[in-house]
């Protein structure tokens, strides 16, 4: 079997406390994205979580990173915050419709993550689990049934798409830790998120790529990730790597380090930072 790919990054490339620390100081904000992009492998649209976006938003996105970069995309706070995973096939069908496939092959996985106070009900995470398109085919019957009634036309182009759609869910309340939940995540082959955190320490695996939001360090008065931390990580990525791939975002609070702290963990790794 072939390695995968590894992509590192972080959640959003707009903050504030970066202009001066991780961008030059004076770039103009417009420029921003395609720096990052410059640095990073992957990034997480956050924008999504919030309402639905346009194509021409997406496309633009794209534009502005090189090849192999790839963006991961929240889903809609609608669907798991609101709705809270019940009765939102009609949002589904709208958020697809929406115009992530205008990213092309910039499109990564989807992540859905799961409000905390959001306790396991069975029933409706297994179905929420099967509505989730696998592939190119699923994504456009499903984005098919969208009501049109969005900011711009259901965007169903899926020429430059991934034939793959990938999905990640991180939930954040203790009674999804159970062996029915993780055979849901492996019979749809959606990865678990690894969070790194001392609620949420595990580094399961549940599908054929792993997806990490480190949240940590696991332990004990950890304010951030340090060199010992990358090194361990790094360690653990290259055996996953070896069966497939992995994306790995820095969202832990202190943000001001995450850029840096993707970029350590590409170094750690042996592979140059883009653009270096």
């Amino acid at each position: 079997m072939a390695p995968g790919t590894v992509r590192t990054g972080t959640a959003g490339w707009v903050f504030e406390p970066w202009r001066g620390s991780f961008f030059p100081q004076g770039l103009v904000q417009k420029k921003e994205l395609a720096y990052a992009a410059s640095r990073l492998t992957s990034i997480e649209i956050n924008a999504t979580f919030r309402a639905n976006q346009k194509p021409e938003s997406f496309r633009k996105w794209a534009g502005e990173t090189p090849a192999g970069f790839q963006f991961s995309v929240k889903g809609p706070q609608l669907v798991t915050h609101i709705r809270r995973l019940k009765n939102c096939r009609q949002e589904l069908a709208n958020f697809f419709a929406s115009g992530p496939l205008a990213l092309g092959d910039r499109l990564g996985p989807f992540v859905w993550q799961l409000p905390p106070n959001l306790q396991l009900d069975l029933d409706s995470f297994a179905a929420f689990a099967a509505m989730l398109p696998r592939t190119i085919e699923s994504y456009l019957a499903l984005a098919g049934e969208a009501d049109g009634k969005g900011k711009s036309p259901p965007f169903l182009d899926a020429s430059d798409a991934p034939q793959r759609i990938r999905h990640a869910i991180e939930t954040r309340h203790p009674s999804f830790d159970t062996p029915e939940v993780d055979a849901i995540l492996r019979e749809h082959n959606i990865a678990r998120v690894i969070a790194d955190t001392l609620e949420n320490p595990r580094r399961d695996r549940t599908a054929d790529f792993a997806y990490c939001r480190l949240q940590g360090p696991a332990r004990e008065g950890a304010t951030g990730y340090e060199p010992e931390d990358i090194a361990e990580w790094s360690k653990l990525v290259s055996d996953w790597r070896s069966t497939g791939d992995v994306y790995v975002y820095f969202v832990h609070e202190n943000k001001l380090y995450a850029p840096h702290n993707a970029m350590a963990l590409r170094r750690a790794l042996g592979e140059t930072v883009p653009s270096e």
